[in-house]
């Protein structure tokens, strides 16, 4: 081998060397694996340790008083503006005639607030002028309160009082009570054509609206159902001092807000929303705009705005089969409940009516409590 030849190989064994090792440098072991959070799991994270720091640990009917008063000023605070106006018009869309009952189909107006349809169902009975009132408060669907009212005039809507038992206004109606049924946003002939014909999530979208205008979805809606209460009051042929409110699914949300804020309500039936936010709002999916309640759970949830109703008769109604009723949510929220209306000396006034069937008006207990607590006597 000659000299030269003799380096170009030691430079080539040099090369191949220095090459193994600065793989060997370069090349360390992979760092361990990272799992960042996803912004649900923040989500579930905040909601598992949500404060809910204004439950009610009373025990007498002066604690409970002095909580009610405070907690309800909190949450008519969360809630944002939702006072009906003070004047109004009413002007007669259609009206039916049936062979138990007339339904009127009427449209309020007021200055600087959207107007709001309603139904009111007036039973035909001789010898009598005026009826108690009952403020029956539809779900979430296409249909608005039509179905409540009992207007099955389409397959659909046959349909969809058929499978949720969905026509408790006209069932109200035929058991002698003057059924108001008010139509909330944006459901019904109140929602905008536009979001109909979409795939958007509409009462997200209608809650985000409304939030740059300082308003909630919710407020919109108590404010709709106060003010259909108002009309039905003012009326000759109506009760004023005997009133109910029923409702399903939303509606049975919306019947606990109502009955929580208006000592008018002498007897509430909430029917399939014994839920509470803290686990509704753990399902990444869940984007109901209508129900949200900004901060409420930094003070409470469900259970506390219930037994703002305490020591008034209420039922809840909880379908076995119902998917929105998660039982140990239900249990805990029955829990509370208890323990005001324990506290204001009334334990049997709140009843949990727990029945075979879904997420779907039954009214079993439901119509000798609203017989007993607005017929009698």
């Amino acid at each position: 081998m000659n000299p030269s030849a003799g380096v170009r190989a030691r430079c080539a064994i040099l090369s191949i060397g220095l090459t193994f090792a600065s793989a060997n440098i370069a090349a360390p072991a992979d760092p361990p694996s990272t799992s960042v959070p996803t912004a649900n799991d923040e989500i579930v994270r905040a909601a598992t340790a949500a404060p809910l720091a204004m439950q009610f640990h009373g025990s007498t009917p002066e604690e409970l008083a002095a909580w009610q008063r405070t907690f309800a000023a909190k949450l008519r605070e969360l809630i944002g503006p939702h006072s009906p106006p003070a004047q109004w018009t009413v002007k007669a869309l259609s009206t039916r005639e049936f062979p138990d009952h007339t339904r009127e189909e009427l449209l309020l107006e007021a200055d600087g607030t959207p107007s709001l349809p309603l139904y009111v169902l007036r039973p035909k009975a001789s010898g009598q002028t005026r009826f108690p009132i009952v403020l029956c408060l539809h779900g979430h669907g296409p249909f608005g309160n039509d179905p409540v009212a009992g207007v099955d005039d389409t397959p659909e809507l046959q349909q969809a009082i058929h499978e949720a038992n969905y026509d408790y206004g006209r069932q109200l109606v035929r058991e002698g009570y003057l059924a108001v049924v008010p139509c909330f946003t944006p459901f019904g002939r109140r929602l905008d054509p536009k979001l109909r014909e979409s795939r958007t999530d509409q009462c997200a979208v209608e809650f985000v609206r409304l939030m740059y205008l300082g308003r909630t979805l919710i407020g919109e809606n108590l404010r709709d159902a106060l003010w259909a209460l108002d009309y039905a009051s003012s009326r000759d042929d109506a009760r004023p001092d005997r009133i109910g409110c029923v409702g399903l699914s939303y509606g049975g949300r919306m019947t606990m807000m109502v009955a929580a804020l208006d000592p008018r309500i002498r007897v509430a039936v909430i029917s399939g929303a014994l839920n509470v936010f803290q686990e509704r709002i753990q399902n990444a999916g869940y984007s109901c705009g209508a129900q949200v309640i900004p901060g409420l759970l930094q003070f409470g949830d469900t259970p506390e705005i219930g037994s703002l109703i305490a020591p008034r008769p209420t039922i809840w109604e909880v379908g076995r089969k119902d998917p929105l009723a998660v039982a140990r949510w239900v249990e805990n929220a029955t829990e509370r409940l208890q323990r005001a209306y324990a506290a204001a000396g009334k334990p049997a006034s709140i009843q949990v009516h727990h029945f075979d069937g879904g997420h779907v008006w039954n009214g079993e207990t439901a119509l000798p409590l609203l017989a007993k607590t607005l017929k009698e006597n």
